[in-house]
């Protein structure tokens, strides 16, 4: 429970049974069997509303951020830059950060790091880096703390894979953009979203310890290296641009809309 006394989990299944229409953010051909499922589940319509590709806003190109982000991805090699980070909401644990740096200075790939220290001034657990390591990677990498323009870095040439939680909106812009996915999961629907990926060989899983779930700093430079430049994963670079069309296809996303907007339409009448 929350400070209102009712959970989210709740909150989500009260809506779920009490609703008239399910919309999911996806569409039927990358998974057609899971709409199903959940029809089955659910007992009423569900209604896929595309991928929903994000854009850059308008007027963003010349801010301070992006312009010395920029300068120091233009002085890399096309597609030799891992992009890393885990979303608004995903926080990993201090040991697990001590690992994923670790892990970057072992691949020895160059890296541009978004990281959230804290989930904001009231969160008292502030992330630490290892002890020397910016010191090390100084000529290798950045970490940068404050808020980065994830899609102008993930469009831009030198970027050539991203370590991502596997949050739907930033898989679907490193897919926009063909940068193939390491994928390292926090919470929520990340796990599911992973496994989706896997299996349609569009990003390889960073592996942990069945046991307790704990990742080690080489099976995240092992797995960078293998998405990233090892012939083993090619397939994932190759997969990431089959499916673009898939998720980005203007004119299939605009399908998906006015179908919801009939059906809301066919609501109303009723």
């Amino acid at each position: 429970e929350n400070n209102t006394g009712v959970s989210d989990a709740y909150r989500y299944g009260a809506s779920a049974e009490n609703c008239d229409i399910v919309v999911i953010r996806g569409c039927t051909e990358f998974q057609p069997e899971w709409f199903q499922v959940l029809e089955n589940i659910y007992r009423k319509p569900v209604l896929p509303i595309g991928q929903l590709p994000s854009t850059d806003p308008v007027g963003g190109e010349d801010t301070d951020t992006w312009r010395w982000v920029k300068d120091w991805l233009d002085k890399h090699a096309r597609g030799s830059v891992v992009y890393v980070a885990f979303g608004s909401e995903a926080k990993p644990r201090q040991d697990e950060v001590t690992e994923i740096a670790l892990g970057l200075e072992k691949s020895k790939l160059p890296f541009f790091w978004a990281l959230r220290l804290q989930r904001g001034p009231w969160d008292p657990d502030v992330l630490r880096l290892p002890e020397g390591f910016e010191e090390r990677t100084k000529a290798l990498g950045v970490v940068c703390t404050t808020w980065a323009p994830q899609l102008k870095i993930l469009g831009h040439m030198a970027v050539g894979g991203f370590l991502t939680h596997s949050g739907w909106t930033s898989v679907v812009e490193a897919i926009l953009n063909e940068k193939p996915l390491v994928l390292l999961t926090f919470l929520s629907d990340q796990g599911i979203n992973a496994r989706v990926l896997e299996e349609k060989k569009m990003g390889y899983s960073v592996p942990r310890n069945e046991r307790d779930g704990l990742f080690t700093s080489d099976s995240v430079a092992e797995s960078l290296r293998l998405v990233m430049v090892e012939e083993e994963g090619r397939i994932y670079r190759e997969r990431i641009k089959e499916m673009k069309d898939l998720f980005v296809n203007r004119e299939r996303q605009n399908m998906y809309i006015d179908n919801l907007l009939r059906t809301l339409t066919s609501s109303l009448k009723c």
